[in-house]
């Protein structure tokens, strides 16, 4: 991540690497900024050895909150597992999505978690990838999250899942959340 000084012809203000980096690496998609820090999903995609696109379960992954005036790093949330999943990467690689003091991040797992901006404690995580039942009685299907975040509007937080690119699992489920009162 860098911060420019738009006053000072771009001069670079800081310079912080939270990612490995690479063709897959890095922060992909967008990130997300509050008054205080910029939070950033890292990818960082790393494929196994013996195989065409055979992620690797173990590399990837992470969320980043850093302080806008320095650089610094008060925030780090370490990747989740993939445990027993296959075609899973714990790489987050979808762009993030935030409200006040919460944000949102899919991952290449399938998994759509929302984290607490204050600590990062994890707030609700679910698992994007099975079968569900649909409006429209098409069959549909969750699977890795990677490009768009999701988008919020008036209380309702959509999804998308499925993303079969670069060995992730497909999907083609539009999933909506919103807060129940009971």
């Amino acid at each position: 991540m860098h911060a420019l000084d738009p006053d000072h012809e771009g001069e670079i203000l800081w310079l912080t690497r939270v990612g490995k980096g690479g063709t897959l690496g890095g922060s992909q998609w967008g990130s997300a900024a509050d008054r205080d820090r910029i939070y950033v999903a890292i990818s960082d995609v790393r494929f196994r050895a013996g195989g065409r696109l055979l992620l690797d379960p173990l590399a990837g992954g992470g969320l980043f909150g850093l302080d806008l005036a320095s650089g610094k790093v008060p925030l780090t949330i370490p990747p989740s597992s993939c445990g027993e999943r296959t075609r899973c990467s714990p790489a987050q690689s979808a762009a993030v999505t935030m409200v006040p003091g919460v944000v949102f991040s899919g991952g290449v797992s399938g998994y759509l978690r929302a984290y607490a901006t204050a600590n990062g404690a994890m707030l609700w995580e679910i698992d994007t990838a099975p079968d569900y039942a649909t409006v429209n009685g098409v069959t549909a299907h969750g699977g890795a999250m990677d490009g768009p975040g999701p988008t919020i509007a008036d209380g309702t937080l959509f999804a998308s899942s499925g993303y079969a690119l670069w060995g992730g699992r497909p999907g083609n489920v539009l999933l909506a959340f919103s807060v129940r009162d009971d």
